[in-house]
């Protein structure tokens, strides 16, 4: 019996329908009017009929109050917002800067200097001088004679000369001459700064007369044709006119 019972209640309950706003009309009438009351079945009702009547209404009035219930606690959903529109940025008023606005002068171009006058190669006169140097013809594959002719308007009271023969290989001093007598000068030949060097210098108290006067330094040299592009001579002497000084090298 109780197992019928309560089949048939499961059944009801699971084909029953609730109408959700007609309860929740109900509930509010009860909250707005406390006075209402509830009809009391008749206790002429008895025996079985009754019993299943009670349960049905049980089970109705309880999935009522679960589905009130499930309505009234359901959170309301929030309003829907529009998003938020960003504010623009302002932008910022630049400030004046505190520095100076004078104007920076123009940078003014330096004034180039006189580019230095380059020493020339040659110079064969000056003053009371004049002079030229030359190869001697008799110079040939083994052997060689640089020449230097010098020619003075007036008498030399002070005389140097020169003659610097590069080493281009196995140069070798053989001998020198000159034209003037030997006892009035003092003569050097030393190998330096990559040269053969022959020097001729006036003794103090003796002159040079006036005139063409030729000095000559004599040498080996390697086998061939020998270049004599690094050779040079150069003389410093003194007179009566002023000092003077002349240079250059020696074509063949």
């Amino acid at each position: 019996m109780n197992e019928e019972i309560s089949r048939r209640l499961r059944e009801a309950a699971e084909a029953h329908e609730p109408d959700r706003a007609r309860i929740l009309a109900r509930v509010e009438r009860g909250v707005a009017d406390p006075a209402v009351r509830h009809r009391t079945p008749s206790i002429r009702r008895s025996g079985p009929r009754a019993v299943l009547a009670g349960l049905a209404t049980a089970g109705i009035l309880a999935t009522g109050g679960l589905a009130v219930a499930a309505i009234v606690g359901a959170p309301s959903p929030p309003p829907a917002t529009a998003p938020a529109v960003p504010s623009p940025t302002p932008t910022p008023t630049p400030t004046p800067s505190t520095r100076s606005t004078t104007a920076a002068p123009a940078p003014t171009t330096a004034p180039s200097s006189p580019r230095p006058t380059p020493s020339a190669a040659t110079r064969t006169q000056n003053g009371s001088l004049w002079s030229e140097g030359s190869m001697d013809g008799h110079s040939n594959a083994f052997w060689a004679q640089s020449d230097l002719t010098l020619r003075s308007t007036q008498p030399l009271t002070s005389l140097t000369v020169e003659l610097r023969i590069a080493q281009t290989g196995d140069v070798r001093d053989t001998g020198n001459w000159r034209t003037l007598p030997s006892d009035d000068f003092t003569v050097t030949v030393q190998e330096t700064g990559g040269a053969l060097l022959y020097r001729w210098v006036l003794k103090p108290g003796r002159t040079v007369p006036a005139g063409q006067h030729e000095f000559a330094a004599q040498y080996n040299h390697a086998t061939g044709t020998r270049k004599t592009t690094g050779d040079s001579y150069r003389v410093n002497a003194q007179s009566a006119g002023g000092s003077s000084a002349v240079w250059g090298g020696f074509t063949r």
